[in-house]
């Protein structure tokens, strides 16, 4: 992987960050709170609330992988 995200999508609280290597994708799916300190962290923990963010986020990410992959063909 490269050290860069090849893209990220954020959607509410959850992000999909799109790793690239050479021409295979991967994806990591975070949410974001604030600590006890109030200083953003970042978990891969998700609540029940945030299921549908995650599964729109991980829809769109398909579909921007799916836009590389046949742009390359």
């Amino acid at each position: 992987m490269s050290n860069q995200p090849a893209h990220k999508l954020r959607l509410g609280l959850i992000t999909a960050t799109i790793w690239a290597n050479d021409g295979f994708y991967s994806i990591d799916l975070t949410r974001s709170y604030k600590n006890a300190d109030g200083q953003w962290q970042n978990t891969n923990n998700l609540a029940h609330s945030d299921l549908l963010n995650a599964a729109k986020c991980l829809e769109r990410a398909e579909i921007w992988i799916g836009r590389q992959i046949n742009a390359a063909k």
